[in-house]
């Protein structure tokens, strides 16, 4: 692809920050909108918002600033959103605003302004599946529904065949399940990427909608208690705090470092044939969540022997695992995931070493509380 003037909404954020600078090193011309809220920066813009970018503060929401924002533009990569799928259970206005609204003003702009875009990306989720795909040893492969909460209210933590009753493990989740979010946050990002798949092909601009999974790395927002569950487990430690973990810490998630996430956001720009598609980007590696937290204490210097405190409880929220099958973002974009999680928690290990932070995660599990959302 030629060099092209690119929108990154949500650009001064972790992830976005990354494509911008990426994007820059590959010669493009890039534009940041970001509203630069609160809960991720406190204190205005950071200090890693790459100069060479033109940055506009604004909400996405705001049909002016949006129309402004996409003047001269050729490429759209819609990063921009609130995250966090407790705090989207209690904040479900401010949730459906950022993420379905904000989607709904950018698309409205394009469509209305006839603007001639060659590509668009949109940011979704592994959420929208709610659990993942399992694996009966009598039945086969089950795309199994959420566990009741009598079920969660009794400590069960067991993902069971809905044919036989019998225990499952958990399988490589592809774009082919149906989507089945179960929380706020999900449903925010299904629709997103349903609006933007369909808006694109109506009017011929080619969309790709990426499902990210467990994104972590440098520059996530270390204070915010609603981020991923890499950063949050390392603002405790950094904190000298026992990481809090839900159920019983056998939790499977993917995690996938920011840098290959980029690598598939540049790819989904690049690749002119890939359009109106959805597209895993995780490593595809089971990860406990246990395990996770056990392996950043090592890493961080003087968290060595600071053990999780296992709560016992769960948020009705929550899956007890997913992880990406990669075979259609390696078909289709030649992507794969290439930092390794030993590699990735060194490098996110030594960035949080050089940072300081409160652990608010204590505060964020008084909040489901409160709202009747911790079992």
């Amino acid at each position: 692809m030629s060099r092209s003037r690119v929108l990154v909404t949500g650009g001064a954020g972790f992830i976005g920050s990354h494509v911008v600078d990426r994007l820059l090193i590959e010669g493009h011309a890039v534009r940041v909108l970001d509203l630069l809220m609160p809960q991720v920066h406190p204190d205005g813009p950071p200090a890693y918002l790459n100069p060479e970018a033109e940055f506009r503060r604004g909400d996405v929401r705001d049909p002016d600033v949006m129309r402004s924002a996409l003047q001269g533009v050729e490429v759209v990569v819609h990063l921009a959103a609130a995250v966090g799928v407790g705090r989207s259970m209690y904040e479900i206005a401010h949730y459906s605003s950022i993420n379905v609204m904000g989607t709904a003003n950018l698309l409205e702009v394009i469509v209305k302004d006839r603007l001639p875009l060659s590509r668009l990306i949109v940011a979704s989720s592994m959420t929208v599946y709610g659990e993942g795909r399992y694996e009966c040893g009598a039945c086969g492969l089950q795309d199994p529904s959420p566990r009741p909460v009598d079920q969660l209210e009794r400590h069960d933590w067991t993902m069971y065949c809905p044919r036989c009753g019998g225990s499952m493990q958990a399988r490589p989740t592809p774009e082919a399940k149906a989507a089945s979010p179960t929380s706020v946050y999900a449903i925010n990002k299904r629709d997103q990427e349903e609006m933007v798949l369909t808006v694109g092909a109506s009017v011929g601009i080619p969309a790709v909608a990426l499902r990210f999974f467990s994104v972590y790395g440098a520059r996530q927002a270390l204070s915010n208690p609603y981020t991923g569950v890499g950063a949050v487990f390392a603002s405790a430690l950094l904190n000298g705090h026992r990481p809090l973990i839900l159920e019983d810490g056998r939790q499977v998630r993917d995690l996938i470092h920011v840098s290959d996430v980029v690598s598939a956001c540049v790819r989904a720009i690049q690749r002119d044939q890939v359009r109106d598609v959805v597209l895993n980007v995780g490593a595809g590696r089971p990860v406990g969540i246990l395990e996770l937290a056990r392996l950043l204490a090592r890493e961080i210097p003087g968290a060595e022997n600071i053990e999780p405190e296992i709560i016992g409880r769960s948020r009705p929220c929550d899956i007890r695992a997913c992880y990406a099958d990669t075979a259609r973002a390696r078909e289709l974009l030649g992507f794969s995931s290439e930092v390794s999680l030993e590699q990735g928690l060194r490098e996110l290990s030594s960035w949080v070493a050089s940072q300081s932070s409160e652990d608010r995660s204590a505060t964020a599990f008084d909040e489901l509380v409160r709202h009747r959302l911790l079992l």
